[in-house]
């Protein structure tokens, strides 16, 4: 077989999900249809909990060292902005990068680990049998040395191609949901005045906000009355976007020399399946949505991180068979409450009437006046509340959820940099009671927390997955039951016996 996986779609999410395949021993080729990078970057804001899996790879240092920290967030541009200096995160803050710059970073830690990628390829169908995808890909002539039309033949085929995915038709999978209705817009452009940062109104004309952007530019979006609409108006223009934000904001902060004029819709589609045998969807080929809060980019690369270490894992032998499932299951409702909260949004950003306008006033009041609500809609802006159900009533109650940036005493070292892309980690607290148990998939890490949260003070074992989230947490005192619980846990997500390129079709 010539590779194990063939990703179409070379964006954020191809990219992250190419780099974590290779990280787990797997063979991997990307093929994007783009010849460059697009240097029109839809995707501008790196969220918290993305920031933390860079980290957790040890990658985030080039994005913090040229990204803009912005220490908050918006809720359907609603006056009183989300604060995110409260959150429990070694980054509260939103990174404002360009989507293009995010993806040249990424290329450059795929290739760096081996990845394969062929620019100015598309993928144009596949066919599939019970052990393995033969992909048919359509070449630009001369480009890598490839001509014409060929095959590739791989284990699984991940489609990252968004929201027209070829994938995800050529599989069959619905992509439920509702049409576009409503046409923001927006500009990057230079402004002689700008506003100050965190610029935004809403009134019965509309609303505008204004968010810098590396390199002195300033991103202008916003909707307005006539956003209600199916119908296609044109390109935006200059002229255009002047005018609606001198309507909007008063005037036009010295507006020239655009680099990108856009419109986006409202369009809001979740695929019905996440994986059908072996073709999985990730990002914008699996959901589709209104670009409220800047979230896009950032769920697709937490798909692409629940499952990049669970096909590595399966492919490697060293999973149980029903790992690879567990990606439609866990990230399934993750997109289905990404449809919600951007619906949500939606609507009260294009709510322009007397109403519409106490609606929001009075939401916005809550956000101001309520902390936890404000905290609420941040972790789940961010992703930090994400948890994954576990079907133990008895469980921990940390199970599942996000394992946070655990200091350990004694040790520079805090937890995101002991997680392994290729293994489980089994956080021991008991002064090496369980040290024993290393073997492939698993590492063992021993060590006191230093200043644990309460939600950690009487946890003594953690066995934490590649991708950051709590498999299962330990409080026995009793070291024997203790022992005993980790290896009844360790025998239903591992498989001893390590079967290098076993199939994992599984269910259709």
């Amino acid at each position: 077989m010539e590779q194990q996986v063939v990703i179409a779609g070379g964006g954020p999410v191809g990219l992250w999900l190419a780099a974590e395949l290779r990280l787990g021993g797997v063979s991997v080729t990307v093929i994007e249809e783009r010849v460059d990078i697009d240097q029109r970057s839809k995707a501008l804001t790196i969220h918290p909990r993305t920031l933390e899996i860079l980290a957790s790879r040890g990658v985030h240092k080039p994005f913090l060292a040229e990204g803009l920290p912005i220490p908050g967030g918006h809720f359907a541009m609603l006056d009183d902005r989300l604060d995110f200096r409260a959150l429990e995160s070694p980054f509260p803050y939103t990174l404002a990068l360009p989507q293009a710059r995010t993806e040249e970073l990424l290329e450059e830690h795929a290739l760096a680990l081996g990845a394969t990628i062929v620019r100015g390829h598309r993928v144009t169908g596949f066919t599939e049998d019970a052990e393995s995808v033969t992909v048919q890909v359509d070449g630009l002539d001369g480009l890598d040395g490839l001509d014409g039309s060929y095959e590739l033949q791989a284990a699984f085929i991940i489609g990252c191609d968004g929201s027209r995915s070829t994938v995800r038709t050529a599989a069959g999978i619905d992509f439920v949901g509702t049409p576009s209705t409503v046409l923001g817009w927006l500009g990057d452009v230079t402004l002689d005045s700008p506003p100050r940062p965190g610029f935004s109104t809403f009134g019965l004309r509309g609303g505008v906000m204004v968010a810098p952007l590396p390199g002195g530019r300033h991103r202008v979006v916003g909707v307005s009355p006539d956003s209600h609409t199916t119908q296609w108006p044109g390109e935006l223009t200059l002229e255009e976007l002047r005018a609606k934000t001198v309507a909007i904001g008063g005037e036009d902060f010295g507006m020239r020399d655009p680099v990108w004029l856009s419109r986006f819709g409202n369009a809001t589609r979740l695929a019905a399946q996440y994986r059908r045998g072996r073709i999985l969807l990730a990002g914008d080929a699996a959901h589709q949505h209104f670009p409220a809060g800047g979230v896009g980019m950032n769920v697709g690369i937490q798909d692409a991180h629940n499952l990049g270490w669970k096909l590595a894992a399966t492919l490697r032998g060293w999973a149980p068979d029903h790992l690879l499932d567990t990606y439609h299951t866990e990230r399934h409702p993750i997109g289905a409450q990404l449809m919600e909260h951007s619906r949500a949004q939606t609507a009260l950003m294009t709510c322009f009437t007397p109403e519409g306008l106490d609606l929001r006033s009075l939401f916005s009041g809550m956000i101001a006046t309520q902390p936890a609500l404000s905290k609420a809609l941040s972790e789940r802006l961010t992703a930090l509340a994400v948890s994954y159900p576990t079907p133990d009533p008895t469980a921990h109650p940390l199970t599942g959820t996000r394992a946070p940036d655990l200091a350990f005493t004694g040790s520079e070292n805090h937890l995101f940099s002991r997680l392994r892309p290729d293994s489980y980690l089994l956080l021991d607290l008991t002064a090496g009671v369980l040290a024993d148990r290393t073997r492939p998939g698993l590492a063992v890490h021993t060590a006191t927390l230093d200043r644990p949260p309460a939600a950690w003070a009487t946890v003594r074992a953690a066995l934490i997955r590649p991708d950051g989230h709590i498999a299962w947490a330990g409080i026995d005192e009793n070291d024997t039951a203790l022992s005993a619980a980790v290896d009844r846990t360790l025998a239903t997500v591992h498989r001893t016996a390590a079967r290098p390129g076993r199939s994992a079709t599984g269910s259709r």
